[in-house]
């Protein structure tokens, strides 16, 4: 291999790596459940399957005699974008009515496609939407303090056997607290052990101290729990 030969390897790979690591440090900084090295080894991955598609008249293969060997690697390019699928699954999880992971699964899909891009040469466009990937991840964020924005929360309550509330008790509680009910679902274990499990939505600047603090002191609810919903 020539010097020339290795520097057309080495750049394509270095390219996915630094945009690995620069959006997997995004990731580890939210607490995401994949995160920095998770990031770059996807990103990795793409990029060296993509450089052996692309130099596939280079494989150490014996054709049949008189053929002719078309390479093209876009099947590749397909076959990685949905082997990602079954990573991007697992971090993906329901808890409750909420759905979490969405965006760390959107965040190792996009690192795979910038990965490819990058072991194909289209460095350019790779660099690109690596910037752009950051802008919508970390910099679109800061808009969050000033857009009109829901907030979304998953609330259960447990109930003092025989003493639940009823649905418009519940509506009235959320209601003098800044807060309206989306879903309810309700589970019976016999005995008059009731639980509410509560879909919530309010609008940003949430006193979530306070509605902590009626609950605790109602003495119909036994236990509670509150789970804000943040991807």
């Amino acid at each position: 291999m020539t010097l020339d030969q290795f520097a057309a390897l080495l750049w394509p790979i270095l390219g996915a790596v630094a945009a690995g690591a620069a959006i997997g440090f995004e990731r580890e900084f939210r607490g995401r459940p994949a995160g920095f090295r998770t990031h770059i080894l996807v990103a990795l991955a793409s990029a060296l399957l993509m450089l052996a598609a692309a130099d596939q008249a280079a494989w150490a293969y014996e054709a049949i005699p008189g053929s002719r060997i078309v390479a093209d690697p876009t099947r590749m390019a397909h076959g990685v974008l949905t082997g990602i699928g079954f990573l991007c699954a697992g971090v993906i999880f329901r808890e409750g009515f909420s759905i979490h992971g969405l965006t760390t699964a959107a965040s190792l899909w996009m690192t795979s496609a910038l990965g490819i891009l990058f072991g194909v040469g289209l460095v350019a466009l790779a660099v690109t939407g690596t910037i752009a990937t950051l802008v919508v991840l970390a910099v679109l964020r800061l808009f969050d303090n000033v857009l009109p924005q829901q907030r979304l929360l998953d609330v259960a309550l447990g109930y003092v056997p025989g003493q639940a509330l009823s649905e418009a008790e519940v509506r009235d509680l959320l209601g003098g607290h800044g807060l309206a009910l989306r879903r309810i679902g309700w589970a019976s274990a016999g005995q008059g052990v009731v639980t509410h499990e509560l879909k919530v939505r309010g609008f940003r600047r949430l006193n979530i101290d306070a509605f902590a603090a009626a609950l605790a002191a109602s003495p119909r609810v036994a236990r509670f729990e509150i789970t804000p919903r943040d991807d």
